[in-house]
């Protein structure tokens, strides 16, 4: 269904760089999208992520039935104020809420 992926950005300059959680729900869809050929998919992210190697976050991928698809996003290294993670998505969805 979803394979994995890796994505590369800047965290912006802070003394802890991070990412904003809605900026990396957008660029898990993105990235999901380009890897599937479909439409960007609705992602949401609960957290910021760190720019620290081995930093993982579970976002969420809600499909246009309800179902949902957990989403693990894991830096694999930083440099300076780059980013650079890994995305893969679970192998099953959740069945939409009733």
């Amino acid at each position: 269904m979803l394979a994995g992926c890796s994505a590369s950005v800047h965290a912006g300059k802070s003394t802890a760089p991070q990412m904003s959680a809605d900026k990396l729900a957008t660029i898990v869809a993105e990235k999901l999208a380009a890897t599937t050929g479909k439409p960007k998919p609705d992602i949401t992210c609960p957290e910021n992520l760190a720019a620290k190697v081995g930093t993982t976050t579970r976002c969420k991928l809600t499909a246009k039935d309800g179902s949902t698809l957990g989403v693990t996003v894991k830096v694999t290294s930083v440099e300076g104020e780059q980013i650079n993670f890994d995305i893969k998505a679970d192998e099953r969805a959740s069945p939409p809420a009733n």
